[in-house]
């Protein structure tokens, strides 16, 4: 029973911290950033063609 009882603090502990504030910042940044980076410096083709304008109007990311 005792070995349970660790088992179920361990898991709680796990929880509390995945869902702790500076995690959910975490991954929202790194959401945000990858976002940015697509839209930005992928040369995939959909993505480039699509942003196109928008890279150009920034003028301070070139694309060519």
């Amino acid at each position: 029973m005792r070995a349970t009882n660790s088992l179920s603090f361990v898991q709680n502990r796990a929880i509390d911290w995945t869902l702790s504030l500076p995690v959910q910042l975490t991954l929202y940044t790194s959401l945000c950033a990858l976002s940015v980076w697509t839209v930005y410096f992928s040369t995939y083709p959909p993505a480039h063609d699509s942003m196109h304008s928008l890279r150009h109007h920034t003028l301070t990311i070139s694309c060519h």
